[in-house]
This record gives structure tokens, sequence and C-alpha cells, in this order.
């Protein structure tokens, strides 16, 4: 299985090197190793292209990053480069192309087995038998490789049961996928149309690291990849920070949270039983591990979906026993002990039976 991974993209076009350079640098130095590059169009000659991208590509290499060059069919065209003969873009520095473009199936088939050893990505973001025709000509699947549109019009990025049913495609057939995320603030991308750069479309306005936490979560993204430059520095020292095989939701513990019930609550990977319900997300085998009496404290409110409960001294056998609540109710033999970020509040629907999750103090 692939170990997942964390990207960024870049638009020599629309940049200058000295600043995508050190872009690249941060990037590195908080686990960034994917590098998406868009190669738009070829204004000022192949010779002056192929230094501009050699000198970029080359700089990420040294940093530790694989590249994949995005390139649209005309530029081909301009560049008098081959469907049949890749070595251009080999030279280039390039690991993968991307083919925004989809053929008949046998051409994707025949290109995976290019002498250059190029990876061949492509589009994702179709629910169609586009894959399983390629695979169908003896592709070389090693040399497969996934990755959805990102979309930059507003209302255009895909709805969030389609994204399954495409990506399922892929992971069903072991192929390696990617998708995009928005960076708030980033104003780089390839048109000049840049409402965010995200693939599916619920993602455009929220917090980055939500995006990223949600499509992991999801169990069919291996590498999540920043659509638009250039990323804040902060938020990409989040994103490295950032446990990709789980959910750690960032909480604000209550003003009356007992020391047994901090220690519960932070101080445990907690996972969801296997016979779940509606009500709340049952962490049970926490109340094995601590036996000091948990008091019951005065709050009697009604709990709100994303506050987080200790069963007290009042709950016998389930005292310790920590949840989540998903649906409002009231029950005196809980301690309301934290609240979960309200952004974060989506991230509930993908704890799933036996899903393993983690909590942390939320940071201003």
């Amino acid at each position: 299985m692939t170990k997942r991974t964390l990207g960024i993209s870049l638009y020599p076009d629309h940049s200058v090197f000295e600043r995508d350079q050190a872009y690249l640098k941060v990037a590195a130095s908080y686990g960034f190793t994917r590098l998406f590059v868009s190669m738009l169009e070829v204004q000022d000659g192949k010779e002056r292209v192929t230094e501009k991208y050699q000198r970029i590509i080359q700089s990420a290499h040294q940093l530790g990053f694989t590249t994949t060059l995005d390139v649209s069919p005309n530029i081909f065209d301009q560049l008098g480069v081959s469907y049949q003969d890749l070595s251009y873009f080999a030279s280039l520095g390039a690991d993968a192309i991307r083919l925004d473009a989809g053929f008949d199936g046998h051409q994707e088939a025949w290109l995976s087995y290019n002498s250059q050893g190029l990876n061949l990505e492509l589009n994702m973001s179709n629910d169609v038998e586009y894959l399983s025709n390629i695979l169908s000509y003896s592709a070389n699947r090693p040399f497969l490789y996934g990755c959805h549109n990102f979309y930059p019009q507003r209302g255009t990025g895909l709805p969030f049961d389609f994204f399954v049913a495409c990506s399922r495609r892929f992971k069903r057939a072991g192929i390696e996928t990617a998708a995009f995320v928005t960076a708030p603030g980033a104003t780089i991308g390839p048109w000049d149309i840049n409402d965010g750069l995200p693939t599916l479309e619920m993602h455009r306005d929220w917090p980055l690291q939500v995006q990223v936490q949600h499509l992991f979560s999801t169990g069919l993204i291996d590498s999540v990849l920043i659509g638009n430059a250039y990323a804040k520095p902060e938020d990409l020292q989040k994103l490295g920070a950032l446990n990709r095989y789980q959910i750690t939701f960032a909480v604000t513990p209550s003003a009356d949270i007992q020391p047994v019930e901090r220690q519960i609550l932070l101080d445990n990977l907690h996972e969801r039983r296997g016979d779940i319900n509606d009500i709340t997300i049952r962490s049970t085998e926490v109340r094995k591990r601590y036996h000091d009496f948990n008091r019951v404290n005065d709050d009697r409110h009604t709990f709100q979906r994303g506050d987080v409960v200790i069963g007290n001294e009042q709950f016998g056998k389930y005292q310790h026993e920590l949840q989540i609540v998903q649906q409002p109710h009231t029950d005196t033999r809980k301690n309301l002990v934290a609240t979960i970020n309200p952004d974060q509040l989506v991230l509930l629907d993908a704890i799933g039976p036996w899903a393993k999750f983690s909590f942390e103090v939320a940071h201003d």
C-alpha cells in the first residue's frame, strides 16, 4: 500500500524562479515531497522554455521532490514533440507527465511502456470505463497513476458522491491516486480566473487543514496537492505536522475538566466501537485504563453535535468512557469535557466503525 504524501503546485509561466525555489525549500522543510508543474504554453521559444523548466525541476529534485509535468495537447504541437517519444520531457527532469485529455486506451497503454521510464498520470475526474479500457490493453500498471482535476471557477468542482465513484475505480485497480486542495490567499494558478483550485466544490471555502484531513479520511486519496501558489509558510507547517492516517480533532477543553478527564481526552489514541450508533461515537477501551472516581460536574445543558463527554461516577461500568456527541441529547451521567472546533464537525462523518482518532488542544 502506498504511503500518503503531500505536494505543492508551481506555474513557471506565471512566476519567477527565485520565488518558486524559495517556496520549494519551505515546503520541503515541512515534509512535502510531490510537485505538480503546469506547462501551459510556449511563448518564448523551445530553448527558453526548456531552460526554465529544467531549472525548476532540477531544484525540486535536489530537495527530494518527484515532479509531475501537466502537459496540454497543444504543447506537443508547439514543441514539436511526438506522443511516441517522451524523451523531451525526460530531458527536463520530469518523473511523470499528466494527460488531461484521453486517447483510445490503446495509446495510453503504449505510452506506459515509454523507454524513458516516465510515469503516466491519468485524469481521474470521470466516472467512466477509461481506466479499465487502458488496463485491458495490458498497460504497464506500475507506471500508471491517477490524479483528479482542480476547478478554478466557483461552482464547478466535483460533488462528493461523484468524486467517490471516480476515485474507487482507481483504488480498486491498485493505482496510486491524488487530488487537489486550495490554499487561502494563494493567487497563482493556470488561468486568469482563480476562485481557488480544489478538486471538491465543498472544499472551496474550508480551512486548508480540514480539506486535507477530509481527503485522507476517505481512504481513496494517497497524495494531496495544494493546487494554487503560494500557500503561507504557517499553513505548510500545519499540514506537515498533520497525521495523515487518522483524524486529530482540535478541541477546547471545558473550564471544569478534571485531571483524569484531561488524561482520557488527550493522552490516548481512541477507537470507535464497531457496533456503531447514531447518537454518539463511543471510545470504550479507555474506561478499562482509569480507576479514579470521576465526580459529577454541575453542567446539565443539552449536549450538542461536536461536544466531547466522559462518563462520571454515576455511570457505573461506563464511567471513564469517552463519547463524541453526534445528535443532541441530555444525560447527567456524562460530563462535558471539551468541544470540537466547529470547522472540523464535517469530519465526524468520517469516523466509521473501528476508526482511530485523537484530540489536541486548539490553538489560536
